[in-house]
């Protein structure tokens, strides 16, 4: 995992976000996502630099069309505002589950 990974991890894990399971790593057909949880259906990115070029956006637009097909939605963060700003990560991703 990266920094950024570790950092929201931490704020996941163990139930913390409102008694949701998480898991991390989870392999969804072809992909590995960063942080899943199922019973919300809701997969979490944190996108570093490399998801910032042509060649990635494309490939993470093909992956989100993907997992929005299984029914699942995708929230993506900047691995920057991960690490800066986690509260506020942690706080829109709790909007995202109302």
């Amino acid at each position: 995992m990266t920094d950024a990974e570790r950092k929201l991890w931490s704020a996941l894990r163990l139930k913390q976000l409102n008694g949701f399971q998480f898991y991390r790593q989870l392999i969804i057909g072809n992909y590995i996502v960063d942080f899943c949880s199922p019973a919300l259906k809701l997969v979490i990115e944190v996108d570093g630099s490399q998801h910032y070029t042509e060649e990635g956006l494309a490939a993470d637009k093909t992956r989100d069309r993907f997992l929005n097909e299984q029914g699942l939605k995708v929230l993506r963060y900047n691995d920057r505002d991960v690490l800066t700003n986690l509260a506020g990560m942690v706080e829109n991703i709790l909007e995202n589950i109302k």
